[in-house]
């Protein structure tokens, strides 16, 4: 549950965070799509002063404007000389203290430019993460797959021409736009070809096992399955809990159906179940690049995505695309990539599923690989995560630690009795540090919330 605004940032404080989180994310490479675009462009048309900008020169017999002002955070490039870890645990130490975290506690910080502890409490006892699992699963799926992959939907006819199967390929990111244009280009197809009435099947075996989570039908997550239309949600909602239908693939392939008689295409019978047939696609539509999806999973903590890069996982592993296959999948590529899974559990790839368990060092060990610039592919992991105070689920986050706004990305996990942050933070000599901060049995999550913002925004001030 979001917690409540206590605090306003004036515009100048604005326009200051997210120049910082900019110069924070030019660490983890270049701002080429989404959010990371956004971000800078903001930043820049609220920022039209400042170090980067050389005073005017003054004009004959007047007096010479003043200076701009000294730059505020050096550019994030070699590594500064790093703070001693004793100084590190004695601010730390009783942040992490806090009541409101509960009984069991863990945390892990690290220098991602050397990949030096810098502290650590509990870090490799494995808990429960809640959504900082995404990490874990975006990071698998960005190794196994690629950050150029796309996921497909495809149309295909059957040989006589009567038939046609709209084959699923795992994208919760179709949307009524995109199915629109299947349509058209599949009509477009078929009239050439001399058909102007089909029968409709429909094929989701793409994915198997259980479509249902562990933990039953949930406005958190639509059932699992391969063809879905914005991600079952039944409401205009873009991210965050929603209705969800039952029927994800039933409601898309009827959907599907009405198109393509809006195409001029007659549809016969009511779409069906069915297994495409082995052909050439008359037509397909791809999501965007993995890396975007990466991203959206992040900043927005996407469980319906998370779910179909777990399994987009398992099938680059040539193992089932269900929830036990993506578990081992996730698991095996982590350690593939020399990560410390050592106790580590994938029940699922959202972290809805209390039985997931990730320590504190895997979390800040996945973040600092993703700053390797030896690993580009993993990039997304760290220009995904929402910035504190201002995008996705930290949008409304670090009012009671308003030092961490725009210098804190993290990824949030709540469940009930579990609260976690896992992120980097920028310190005031320019070093991005890797964090991961996991607490079990709290009481509250307006108590473990401000807590984790605190501990995180502690990770910026001067020492």
């Amino acid at each position: 549950m979001p917690e409540p605004r206590t605090w306003q940032l004036t515009a100048g404080s604005a326009a200051l965070g997210l120049a910082l989180a900019a110069v924070a994310v030019t660490l983890a490479g270049p701002w080429d799509s989404g959010q990371r675009t956004a971000e800078r462009a903001r930043a820049a048309a609220q920022s039209p002063g400042g170090a980067r900008h050389a005073p005017a020169p003054a004009p004959p017999h007047r007096p010479a404007p003043a200076p701009s002002a000294p730059g505020v955070l050096p550019a994030l490039h070699a590594p500064a000389a790093a703070g001693r870890p004793a100084d590190l645990a004695a601010v730390l130490g009783p942040l992490l203290a806090d009541p409101g975290l509960g009984p069991l506690r863990a945390a892990s910080v690290v220098d991602t430019a050397t990949g030096r502890r810098l502290y650590g409490a509990g870090d490799t006892a494995p808990m429960t993460p809640a959504s900082t699992t995404k990490i874990a699963t975006v990071a698998a799926a960005l190794s196994a797959l690629g950050p150029d992959h796309r996921l497909t939907t495809t149309v295909t006819a059957a040989p006589d021409g009567r038939t046609v199967t709209l084959t699923g390929g795992g994208d919760p990111t179709l949307d009524p736009g995109r199915l629109r244009t299947l349509a058209t280009d599949t009509a477009r197809a078929l009239t050439a070809r001399g058909h102007r009435s089909v029968r409709l099947a429909y094929d989701t075996s793409l994915y198997t096992g259980p479509a249902v989570h562990p933990i039953g039908p949930n406005e958190n997550l639509a059932p699992v399955v391969a063809l879905m239309t914005r991600g079952g949600r039944l409401d205009d909602s873009l991210d965050g809990p929603a209705p969800r239908t039952g029927d994800p693939a039933g409601d898309t392939a009827t959907a599907f159906a009405a198109l393509l008689a809006d195409a001029g295409i007659t549809v016969t019978g009511d779409p069906a179940p069915g297994r495409a047939p082995k052909a050439a696609p008359l037509a397909r539509t791809y999501s965007a690049p993995l890396a975007d999806l990466a991203e959206r999973t992040l900043t927005h903590s996407d469980n319906d995505l998370a779910e179909a890069l777990a399994r987009h996982t398992a099938l680059a592993h040539k193992a089932p695309a269900s929830f036990d296959g993506a578990a081992r999948a996730v698991h095996d590529e982590l350690a593939r990539l020399g990560l410390p899974v050592t106790g580590a559990r994938f029940a699922d790839g959202s972290g809805l599923d209390r039985r997931d368990r990730l320590t504190a060092a895997l979390l800040t060990a996945l973040l600092t690989r993703a700053a390797d610039p030896a690993h580009p592919a993993l990039r997304p992991l760290l220009t995904g995560l929402p910035v504190g105070g201002f995008t996705g689920t930290l949008a409304d986050r670090f009012g009671t630690a308003p030092a961490g706004a725009g210098l804190v990305r993290a990824k949030t996990g709540t469940l009930t009795g579990v609260n976690t942050l896992a992120g980097t933070a920028v310190t005031p000599d320019g070093r991005l540090l890797a964090f991961a901060f996991l607490a079990g049995r709290t009481l509250s999550p307006y108590e473990a919330q401000p807590a984790l913002d605190r501990l995180s925004a502690a990770l910026t001030a001067p020492r």
